[in-house]
């Protein structure tokens, strides 16, 4: 399905060429054992003899790598020296961490840390509990912003700019249109505000085997809102125990780390 063009990728100042090369980058996944041109194009909806050109090109300049297996892509050294860069000039990610592990030990939940990729979440940290068997959900690993805690929360922390370009840019995924978007928000926007945490009701959750409270947070250094979510099997993680536990914990871990960095909360009233 072709995704309709967002108000920059119609500005001419944009690069689709660009765009295609960091969409190849953004299609490997931690538990992929290299990836070879047809998965790439099959990832990214782009065209195999336009992925070759691109992987050639990225391999080049050291962003992949062939290591052994010369049939298959991986991530290279300058892509790690340019995520090592990224996290360093990120500060609340280094900050975030002894709290988020605390919070993970003290709930026996997969503590993680979200952020927007384009249309969905993407998972760029995580945290688990020390001797307690828990999700197996990866860094890499993207999830779906309708019938997600992560997703609907960061709908609600979003500016109304970027709530319609990301709407516009879901198309519909998962049933994401803007009616279900906007009820979504709402929803998840009261939560934030009357008690500084939000669930997605298990009932719209786009998997059975999860449930989850998340809170936003707004980092200085970046232009939109992040997420911090916790998460565990249901048997785990029941609705009682993330209203009156997990919840209010992650809302305190997050609230610490907000204190810590001398910044105020992603969530406030709108007129």
């Amino acid at each position: 399905m072709t995704q309709p063009m967002t108000p920059d990728q119609t500005d001419r100042r944009y690069s689709t060429t660009l765009a295609r090369g960091l969409s190849v980058l953004r299609a490997f996944r931690a538990s992929d054992d290299g990836l070879g041109n047809a998965e790439i194009s099959e990832r990214t909806a782009i065209p195999k003899s336009t992925v070759s050109r691109l992987t050639f090109t990225l391999q080049s300049l050291g962003y992949l790598t062939h290591a052994r297996r010369h049939d298959r892509y991986r991530p290279g050294p300058a892509l790690l020296a340019l995520g090592n860069v990224a996290q360093a000039s990120i500060s609340f990610v280094d900050l975030s961490a002894p709290i988020m592990q605390q919070l993970a030990d003290e709930t026996g939940t997969l503590s993680l840390l979200l952020v927007r990729d384009t249309a969905k979440l993407l998972i760029v940290k995580t945290w688990r509990p020390r001797n307690v068997s828990s999700l197996w959900l990866e860094v890499g690993h993207r999830l779906p912003l309708n019938g997600t805690s992560s997703g609907h929360t960061l709908l609600a922390a979003m500016s109304d700019d970027l709530f319609e370009t990301t709407v516009a840019a879901a198309d519909g995924d998962r049933g994401l249109t803007p009616e279900r978007a906007a009820e979504a928000r709402r929803d998840a926007y009261g939560q934030l505000i009357a008690q500084g945490f939000s669930i997605t009701d298990p009932g719209q959750y786009f998997t059975a085997n999860i449930h989850a409270v998340s809170k936003p947070f707004l980092a200085r250094d970046l232009a939109e809102p992040v997420v911090f979510t916790c998460g565990a099997m249901p048997e785990d993680l029941t609705m009682e125990r993330m209203r009156t536990e997990v919840g209010p914990k992650l809302n305190a871990a997050v609230c610490e780390l907000e204190r810590i960095m001398g910044q105020p909360g992603a969530i406030t009233m709108r007129g």
